[in-house]
């Protein structure tokens, strides 16, 4: 039988930390993970959690040893407590490669989109494949799109599905795209980060600048006039500032050679609905920007 490689070593590790109901795998500080010690010293650089004879006799019996794969740490990210901390300040899309000099035909950009996301493959370059992940979500729309929304990362719906926003607050963005005189299918749709974050919640530094030079690619091929940031999240991983969101919205940025417009995620104006006045302000002033007419507000 051939010998292990390190990815194989790791996807195993995981995978046997999953059956014991262990999802969110790189939260490493918290004591109830028994990470190996090159692997938690890997991650954190720290030392790793003490294990009493108990909970390692939990471990053997689970796992026994003939079969549990040993993981060094040059098998994970090495990075620096800044990277993989969610306050990082990350890069802007601007600065990860140059604008691409030549523009792909209209008729080519699908079969382009297509070679991206055959890229990604089933991809496991981030924690994110090991967090219980079903689905990739790699877009939705047309691949001429004047105008592409990203937001911040799928749900569970989506996640079930394949597609972006398809839950309630997908719902909801298909009303405000339906209120600027538009469908679903003349607008470029994605996320910042293309696999689902354990409990929904925000991805993490090292997930959404793993994922970014997809994005990169998606952008460049589509070639939006215009890009509506859905919510703080985007803003922060599309531009690369740390800011407020009320900071950031009602005034133009740019990226990729696009205009970008924050607003507020759907998700947020189903939590908030008094803000839908707000966003509709945004929305407006991408309607204006693309000359379309100003049929109603969104429900």
């Amino acid at each position: 039988m051939s010998a292990m490689s390190v990815e194989e070593q790791l996807s195993a590790y995981v995978d046997y930390l999953r059956d014991m109901g262990i999802y969110d795998l790189y939260h490493r500080n918290d004591p109830k993970v028994f990470l190996p010690e090159s692997l938690v010293g890997g991650l954190s650089g720290s030392s790793s959690p003490q294990v009493t004879e108990a909970q390692q006799g939990t471990q053997d019996a689970v796992l026994p040893k003939a079969h549990a794969p040993v993981v060094t740490p040059s098998a994970v990210n090495q990075g620096s407590a800044e990277s993989f901390s969610p306050m990082a300040k990350p890069p802007s899309l601007d600065t990860l490669s140059p604008l691409p000099l030549q523009i792909i035909p209209a008729a080519d950009r699908a079969a382009a989109l297509d070679a991206v996301r055959a890229e990604i493959g089933d991809c496991k370059r981030c924690p994110l494949a090991y967090a219980g992940r079903h689905t990739i979500v790699f877009a939705d729309g047309d691949p001429n799109a004047r105008l592409m929304f990203v937001g911040e990362g799928p749900g569970a719906d989506e996640d079930a599905t394949g597609l972006p926003f398809v839950g309630k607050a997908g719902q909801l963005l298909n009303n405000m795209i339906t209120a600027m005189g538009l469908t679903r299918e003349e607008v470029y749709i994605a996320n910042i980060v293309k696999c689902r974050p354990p409990g929904n919640r925000t991805p993490e530094f090292v997930e959404a600048t793993t994922c970014s030079q997809f994005l990169v690619k998606q952008i460049d091929i589509v070639r939006p006039q215009v890009i509506v940031a859905l919510g703080a999240t985007a803003a922060t991983y599309l531009l690369g500032v740390k800011q407020s969101l009320a900071s950031l919205r009602g005034q133009w940025h740019t990226v990729r050679g696009a205009k970008v417009m924050v607003t507020y995620h759907p998700a947020f104006l189903l939590r908030d609905p008094r803000q839908k006045v707000e966003a509709w302000k945004d929305l407006k002033l991408v309607m204006a920007e693309m000359g379309l007419a100003s049929p109603k507000r969104p429900s």
